[in-house]
């Protein structure tokens, strides 16, 4: 399936955590480097994991409840969704996929005009701190999309208005061979009736990769949807049948996947062969069923 001119770039994904100290250590495990704690004006704060293309893991945390609060009276729907995705799902998971952008402005009338904004335009700045301990300020816009349907997830996309000038080349610097996220995996009763949303949202067009699956090629990443079956077939992993839709699995290209198994038994780290892919599934720290395969 050739990719659309059209098709957003993969940014980032968020995982909801109860405890970033935890989420360190769990991903310190898994052979990742995680940067210093970054925190949000409006009460969140992340330890996130940063690969060479751009693209990033975003461990979220609650740093200060009553600035969340104070967030969510003002309509921060990163926020709300942040919430409501906890109170659905329990403070571990996998809440969100962020598309990168040059345009937030003019995605989120897009969005609006194709009736799936899930809420008004978000501008911020945070320090940023790379590996050093240099520190700069990031400022963002993002703008964001959902269906009605989904309260289990949400989308946006991120347009980078202050780069920090900060080094990221030793954060980008995995022991498990980790170079850039290749694939997320969504969940649905109905992987078809997301078509729209994503040609939409994602700018790319639906393609079907098998009886129980549909793709999106972005120019970074691939997005597929299953169900239930088509998940524990590619993966081993048992989930409850998908009563929305739900971010479940993110697949990650190493160097050398004898290398990743190697640090993986060092750690001793839960994790099953699938094919051609080592597979981690979730724990404290880590609320996505992780997947690491060797790509060329």
């Amino acid at each position: 399936m050739s990719i659309s001119a059209k098709a957003r770039p993969l940014d980032h994904l968020v995982l909801p955590t109860a405890d970033l100290g935890v989420a360190r250590e769990r991903l310190a495990a898994l052979g990742f480097t995680v940067a210093p704690v970054g925190i949000h004006p409006f009460g969140t704060e992340n330890a996130c994991v940063y690969f060479s293309d751009g693209t990033f893991l975003e461990p979220l945390a609650i740093g200060d409840a009553g600035k969340v609060d104070e967030a969510i009276t003002a309509q921060n729907v990163f926020v709300e969704r942040d919430r409501l995705f906890r109170e659905r799902n329990g403070e571990e998971g996998f809440s969100a996929l962020v598309f990168g952008t040059e345009d937030a402005d003019a995605d989120n009338a897009v969005f609006v005009r194709a009736a799936v904004s899930a809420g008004p335009r978000l501008d911020f700045s945070r320090p940023f701190v790379d590996a050093s301990g240099k520190a700069e300020t990031a400022s963002f816009r993002l703008a964001f999309a959902a269906e009605a349907d989904m309260p289990d997830t949400f989308f946006f996309t991120c347009e980078l208005v202050n780069a920090p000038k900060v080094d990221r080349s030793a954060l980008q610097a995995h022991a498990n061979g980790a170079r850039r996220i290749v694939g997320v995996v969504a969940v649905s009763a109905d992987p078809t009736a997301y078509g729209g949303f994503f040609n939409v949202v994602a700018g790319a067009e639906a393609g079907l990769a098998s009886s129980q699956s549909v793709q999106f090629e972005l120019p970074n990443a691939t997005i597929a949807l299953t169900d239930s079956a088509g998940l524990k077939a590619a993966f081993g992993v048992d989930i409850p049948p998908a009563s929305s839709l739900q971010l479940a699995a993110i697949v990650f290209s190493v160097k050398d996947l004898a290398k990743t198994e190697a640090l993986f038994i060092a750690d001793t780290v839960d994790y099953h062969r699938r094919g051609s892919r080592l597979i981690v599934t979730p724990a404290a720290g880590q609320g996505a069923i992780l997947a690491f395969e060797e790509f060329s």
